[in-house]
Parts: C-alpha cells; sequence; structure tokens
C-alpha cells in the first residue's frame, strides 16, 4: 500500500519536463489538495546513506530532517511524480501537503518550486524550461525576495517560519501567545 496520497482527478502520464509527471484528470482548484507526501522520518545522517537509492524522492521537513523513502521499491511504491517547474501551480501546506496554487485546467502538468521546501546546499541545473525559468536551483532560493512574495502562504511551515525569522521549534509557542 503506497504511503503517499495522490487525489483521484490526477494521473500519471508522460512529462516534457523529466520523465513522468503528475497530471489534472479533472479541473483543481484552488487551495485543493492534490497530494500528500508519506513515508519515513529520518536525519542527515540517515539521508546521507539512503540518498542515492532515493535520488530527491524526499521532503526536509526541519533543520536536518526529512521525509521520504529508505529504499528504490519505497520510492517506487510512493513516487508522487510531482515535477520541479519555476513557474508552479502547486504549492505546500504544512511540512507534506500539495495544494493548488490557482485553478488548474484538465490536462495541466502538476508542478513544485522546490524553493518552498528546501534548505539544502545543493545546486541542480533546471530543466523546466518556463519562461522564469532560474536555469540552476539551489537549496537557499526560497530566500531570494521576488520567490518569498510569489508563494507566500505556500512554503512549508518549516522555510515559512525561516522566513518570517522565528527559530525552529518556537513557532508552535508563537502562535498560540498571538
Amino acid at each position: 500500500m503506497p504511503a503517499s496520497y495522490l487525489s483521484p482527478k490526477t494521473q500519471v502520464g508522460e512529462s516534457r519536463i523529466e520523465g513522468k509527471g503528475l497530471f489534472a484528470r479533472r479541473r483543481i482548484r484552488k487551495d485543493e489538495v492534490v497530494a500528500i507526501k508519506g513515508g519515513h522520518v529520518y536525519d542527515a545522517r540517515m539521508l546521507a546513506k539512503v540518498k542515492e537509492r532515493v535520488a530527491v524522492s524526499y521532503v526536509q521537513i526541519a533543520d536536518g530532517f526529512f521525509i521520504g523513502a529508505l529504499s528504490a521499491a519505497e520510492v517506487r511504491r510512493n513516487k508522487m511524480f510531482i515535477n520541479h517547474s519555476c513557474t508552479s501551480n502547486l504549492g505546500i501546506r504544512g511540512q507534506i501537503m500539495f495544494v493548488a496554487l490557482r485553478d488548474i485546467r484538465t490536462g495541466e502538468e502538476l508542478t513544485y518550486d522546490w524553493a518552498m521546501e528546501e534548505n539544502r546546499s545543493d545546486r541542480t541545473r533546471c530543466r523546466c524550461r518556463s519562461r522564469r525559468c532560474r536555469r540552476v536551483l539551489t537549496g537557499r532560493d526560497w530566500m531570494i525576495p521576488r520567490l518569498q512574495r510569489r508563494y507566500r502562504g505556500y512554503f512549508s511551515s518549516y522555510l515559512e517560519d525561516k522566513i518570517r525569522g522565528i527559530p525552529p521549534g518556537l513557532a508552535s509557542r508563537v502562535e498560540r501567545q498571538s
């Protein structure tokens, strides 16, 4: 049984961005849940051990912590097929829920910008070919002011806290006091 959830309004198909992608089978409304990432929670040491087997099939949820697969078999079973795009149509709610940034038409490929959840030192060449393509993606793209404005409210809660300047672990206390 898969650990990740994909909306019945989605289907996997051939992507012009990379390999296979996730597409809208039916219209998806803004803020509708499209996918929820499942897997194991592990630290950076464990990620270093499994990274070759799991490629980029994990999501950062806190400084030094990730959720994702531990093996190639789990990657195949839980893969969401959501490719990166510098002009994404999905955002993140909480740590692992992917929601529509806007209304999405039937047949449209569902993508998210890695800047919404990554805080690593990696650099990757972008293949999205969108007109806003950044060409090179870094684990620090979330710090770019125009991306912070564009994706406000759709970064992972981990990065939203960093953007607001709240130290890790204090966010829940700050929200309770407001």
